[in-house]
């Protein structure tokens, strides 16, 4: 195509094009103005502006009661242009549902949130916007970062160009085979001392959280470590050693409901480990993050509560 011609086809608008649809499928311009709700001034104009851009006449005019025939020029034309406002109206529809709720949203979570927050997010997002697109991905690294995700969980907070939204304090708790301290009051932590525990690895608020236990002057022997919650509650079932975990891990993992285990608050009571939503500074939001953060928000407000005995 010439670069003249590729200029005069640019001023094509949509609106020409419908107009040419219109006229093609009615017959005439006076029909064609009637369904599009112009009138046929308006409608010949557009058409005429078409046909500048093209060089050419797109419709033979018998006049008369005959009805308009596209001409070979014409055919070109509208088969391209029906492509273009068949991707035009797709896009107008994706607009649509994107302001609607219904875009996609990707988040990036870790163990505790996956099973106590994200599916009563998830559930609400789904009522909400059933045609949402929602991607989750789950990881603890050292250093977590937004990259492309809309919204990032972790616990702590995230280095770098982001904004954050505290979501709760989530306290840590002594969980034990039942029987295996007293069952009154808190546990002092000078309990704890030579005791063997099972713990999570040595990454995201473990390191923190047994130091501050090591600042006591109790030091539990670890005999075992491993990221899986079920696994560390497996062997502490089995006797191999107690475990000190936040809420949303114990809660998560059914701990309460668990006769054979048992809940102890501790005496002094450790820093909570903090539990954020993250975003990337400066970007807007879509209407389905936005209303994610929201439904976040309060699911962690309603979470339930350590039981009073813990």
């Amino acid at each position: 195509m010439g670069v003249a011609t590729l200029a005069c086809v640019s001023t094509v608008e949509l609106r020409h094009l419908a107009a040419m649809a219109a006229i093609a499928e009615e017959g005439s311009f006076g029909r064609a103005a009637t369904r599009l709700g112009y009138t046929q001034s308006t409608v010949s104009q557009q058409i005429a502006a078409l046909e500048r851009a093209v060089g050419g006449p797109v419709f033979d005019r018998p006049g008369g009661p005959k009805p308009v025939r596209l001409t070979p020029l014409g055919s070109v034309v509208l088969d391209h242009g029906r492509a273009l406002l068949a991707k035009a109206e797709a896009l107008a529809d994706a607009v649509d549902r994107f302001q609607a709720g219904d875009g996609r949203i990707d988040i990036g979570t870790f163990q505790s949130v996956s099973n106590v927050i994200l599916p009563s997010l998830v559930r609400r997002l789904r009522d909400e916007h059933p045609g949402c697109d929602i991607r989750l991905s789950e990881e603890e690294p050292e250093q977590p970062r937004i990259g492309d995700l809309d919204l990032l969980f972790y616990d702590g907070r995230v280095d770098g160009e982001v904004e954050h939204r505290k979501l709760l304090d989530d306290p840590y708790l002594l969980v034990a085979r039942t029987g295996t301290f007293p069952d009154e009051g808190p546990v002092p932590l000078e309990l704890l001392d030579g005791v063997p525990m099972v713990a999570w690895p040595l990454t995201c608020d473990q390191p923190l959280m047994e130091q501050a236990v090591a600042r006591t002057g109790a030091r539990p022997q670890v005999v075992f470590r491993t990221a899986v919650n079920d696994t560390l509650l497996s062997m502490v079932r089995a006797g191999l050693g107690s475990a000190l975990l936040p809420w949303l891990a114990v809660l998560g993992a059914g701990v309460p409901s668990d006769d054979r285990l048992r809940i102890h608050a501790l005496r002094p009571s450790l820093p909570p480990r903090e539990i954020y939503l993250h975003w990337q500074a400066g970007r807007i939001h879509s209407p389905l993050a936005a209303r994610a953060v929201d439904i976040a928000v309060e699911v962690a407000a309603e979470l339930a509560r350590p039981p009073a005995g813990a």
